[in-house]
Formats: C-alpha cells, sequence, structure tokens
C-alpha cells in the first residue's frame, strides 16, 4: 500500500509540474542607433506597436497567429518569425538594419534562417547586375537562382516547416516578377540601344516662358528626370537629384526634367495641370531645365522612349545618342558610377 501510495505521489508532482504551454510570444532585445521611440510588428490583418526605452532596450507580449511579421522601426523593416511559445531576443543597428541583425533565446534559429534567406535573396537579385544581361542570358540567370533558393529551403530541413513551405511556395511568383520587371528593361535597351539615335522633342514648354528643343541641349550629357507632380516615388526622388546637380555643376552634365502632368490628371484641366507643375517648380526650388511635355503620356517623346511607368530617367551624350532609356536613379549610386565611366 505504501508503494502504491508514493507512486501516485510522484505521478501527483510530475502532472503538476508540467509545463502549460505558453499561448503568446515574448519579444524583447536592444537597437542600436534607432531611429523612433517605438517598434511596430505587423500583418496583414495585425499591428502591435512596441516601446524603444532611450537606450534602446524593448519588451512585450504578443498573442499572435504563426505566421511571418515585419519588425518595422519607423525607418526600415526586417521579417521575423512568431508563434505562441517563442521567447526571441533580437538585436540590431540601424546603420546596417539587415546585416547586423542577431536573434538568441526560444525561435532564433527559424528567424537567423529568414535573415540569411533575405541576405541570399539581396544578393542573388542585384538588379543593377541583372539588368546588364540579355534576355536569353536573364533567362539562363533566373533559372540558377530559382534553382539555389530551393537548395538553400531543402538544405535547412530543421527549421520549422512553415517557412519551409511558405518561402518554397513564394519563389516562383518572386522570380516571375523580377524577370518580368528586369525583362522589360533589357528589351528597352534592345530596341533603344546605346549609341542609336535619340528621339526628339520640338518646342517643349519651358518655366522660364521660352520654349525648348532636345537640338538646343547638344554640347553636354543630358539627363533627362520624367515625372509629374502627383507622383509621390517621383518627389521622393527630388532631395537627391537636386544633389546629384549640385555635386556636378559646371561639368559637362546639364539636368532636364519634363513634367508629363496632364488633364486627367488634373480634374480635366489642362490649365490647372500646368498652374500645378509651375506652383511645384517654384515650390519645391527646383533647378535645371523644367520642360512640360505638350500632351502628356501621349506625347511623341514619351511615346517614343516606351514610358509606361515614372520616374524615368535617361541618359542622352552631347551629341544626341542614346547613353541609357532607363538610367539609375539619383538615389542609386550606380548613377555616379556610370558619369565616372563617361569621365562626366
Amino acid at each position: 500500500m505504501k508503494k502504491i501510495f508514493l507512486l501516485c505521489s510522484v505521478l501527483a508532482v510530475s502532472v503538476a509540474c508540467k509545463e502549460t504551454p505558453k499561448n503568446y510570444a515574448t519579444i524583447s532585445g536592444t537597437i542600436t542607433n534607432k531611429n523612433s521611440d517605438s517598434l511596430v510588428i505587423l500583418a496583414r490583418d495585425y499591428s502591435k506597436t512596441i516601446k524603444v526605452e532611450d537606450n534602446g532596450t524593448f519588451k512585450d507580449t504578443l498573442k499572435i497567429e504563426t505566421g511571418i511579421y515585419s519588425l518595422y522601426d519607423g525607418s526600415e523593416s526586417t521579417p521575423v518569425f512568431l508563434k505562441n511559445g517563442f521567447d526571441l531576443n533580437v538585436t540590431l543597428d540601424t546603420k546596417a538594419f539587415d546585416e547586423s541583425v542577431k536573434y538568441t533565446g526560444t525561435g532564433s534559429e527559424h528567424n537567423a534562417f529568414l535573415a540569411e534567406k533575405s541576405l541570399l535573396v539581396e544578393k542573388l537579385l542585384n538588379i543593377d547586375e541583372l539588368s546588364k544581361l540579355n534576355s536569353t542570358g536573364l533567362e539562363t540567370e533566373i533559372e540558377n537562382i530559382k534553382n539555389e533558393l530551393i537548395t538553400f529551403h531543402d538544405s535547412n530541413s530543421h527549421i520549422d516547416t512553415f517557412l519551409i513551405n511558405q518561402g518554397k511556395k513564394e519563389i516562383e511568383p518572386m522570380l516571375k516578377f523580377y524577370k518580368q520587371y528586369i525583362g522589360e528593361s533589357i528589351a528597352l535597351k534592345e530596341e533603344l540601344p546605346k549609341g542609336s539615335p535619340s528621339p526628339t522633342f520640338e518646342n517643349y514648354e519651358n518655366i522660364n516662358g521660352s520654349t525648348t528643343s532636345l537640338s538646343d541641349l547638344k554640347g553636354k550629357f543630358t539627363y533627362v528626370d520624367i515625372w509629374a507632380t502627383w507622383c509621390g516615388p517621383c518627389k521622393a526622388e527630388i532631395p537627391a537629384l537636386k544633389a546629384l546637380e549640385k555635386e556636378y555643376h559646371g561639368k559637362n552634365i546639364q539636368f532636364l526634367s519634363i513634367s508629363i502632368d496632364d488633364d486627367r490628371s488634373h480634374g480635366g484641366s489642362w490649365d490647372k495641370a500646368r498652374e500645378n507643375w509651375k506652383a511645384m517648380v517654384n515650390d519645391k526650388e527646383l533647378g535645371g531645365i523644367q520642360l512640360f511635355a505638350p500632351k502628356g503620356w501621349q506625347s511623341q517623346f514619351i511615346q517614343d522612349y516606351k514610358i509606361k511607368g515614372i520616374p524615368r530617367f535617361l541618359l542622352i551624350d552631347p551629341e544626341g545618342n542614346i547613353v541609357s532609356p532607363d538610367a539609375p536613379r539619383p538615389s542609386n549610386k550606380s548613377i555616379k558610377e556610370l558619369f565616372t565611366e563617361l569621365n562626366i
């Protein structure tokens, strides 16, 4: 009887001590060079703001569905895999966001996998390098990238199957998007090859009250910005464009901006389109040569360059020939590399 009692006691203690699975996750960590006094955990149907202390530390509990979320610091974000039961610690330096993120604690190995995957995708899908290929070369390289990403997922069989299955499922759609996006740029360069005569325009309205033709600009390289007042990404490039123009002032290059504002984007009024264009040029103190395309998207110069989305940047040489029908944006460091290659 005594033996039975002791056995029952041991079983009772064992059951009592067994941990109940947590129905929440804990996330904590330290942010160096923080951009904000808070972090946000984001998903399509979820948002949680976490306070960041003056010393960069943070901690909170989350009741969440298993999935991949964005950890957003007000400037940049990194993917983070969360599920109830995780006790995750994160450290990162915003000066090297994706490269510096490290994880410890429960769930760390899965998030280390995500971080490694992000860096691999960034390395493989280098748009500048892929854009240098021809159409056949792009096709081959996209297939190589696909195989490398599949191998990467298959070699991490210890990682949560949610991440592996979800990651492999996303490879095809992601590569299809990049192939189409980069393929359009490559096709454009094949249709408008370097060294061929540039499409031209005649007597476009100049902000100074005169008119300007492309032939008036021969003698220097011409960096062309196709934009519109309503275009958010266009306006985002303005600070970089102004800085670039200032840096290359007095050199063998001129900066030309052509607005394609039209009646459709300004309440059916061409007068309103011109008004808004002039107002923004003055308000933003835009430099360089500022022109207004007479028919917006339908202007022949815009059509000839096959411009279907903005901002779009062109580079034309001093003789009026194409250097690039899809030049790097001002915010892209490769634009200065291109200028250096051309001895500008």
